[in-house]
């Protein structure tokens, strides 16, 4: 049985949680997380990077202007709660099954998907090019690329910064 999560049905699209107290994004938060849980107990997947995102999934979509702004996911199986936040959560059930949501960003599934992620180190670089071309277009956005420590050890990560 699905969880109970009346903040999160509220939220069709992060533009939908823009305006929402800090105790209803805690609420958010916490649904969030119980979605989640609910729907990787019946797809399968990788479970506890996305839990590992969670708050940090609420927080970037509060704050930024997605898609917008361009938000950039380093390990594609941090995205699902992402992909809940962002217009996708009736279809989450059928996450990496054949015909259903992919297990990662991907550019032909959203607009909120800019950059298709896979595995790890690859987010501050696509992020600097997303920069490069908005400053060559003379845009005000922002570009957000949220990398774990784990992704930190790969020398394209340090490439990236340099």
């Amino acid at each position: 049985m699905a969880p109970t999560t009346p903040t999160l049905d509220q939220v069709r699209e992060p533009s939908d949680m823009r305006n929402f107290s800090i105790d209803q994004l805690r609420k958010l938060a916490d649904e969030l997380r119980a979605e989640t849980i609910d729907a990787v107990s019946v797809t399968g997947g990788h479970l506890g990077a996305g839990l590992g995102v969670v708050e940090l999934t609420t927080a970037l979509h509060h704050v930024f202007d997605t898609p917008r702004d361009t938000l950039i996911w380093d390990v594609g199986h941090q995205c699902y709660p992402h992909k809940i936040l962002t217009g996708r959560r009736d279809r989450i059930r059928t996450l990496r099954q054949g015909g259903g949501l992919s297990g990662f960003t991907k550019r032909a599934e959203s607009e909120y998907d800019p950059f298709g992620a896979a595995h790890a180190s690859t987010s501050i670089s696509a992020a600097l090019g997303f920069a490069v071309g908005r400053d060559l277009k003379h845009e005000d956005r922002n570009v957000i690329a949220v990398i774990g420590d784990g992704s930190m050890s790969a020398g394209m990560a340090y490439e990236a910064m340099n």
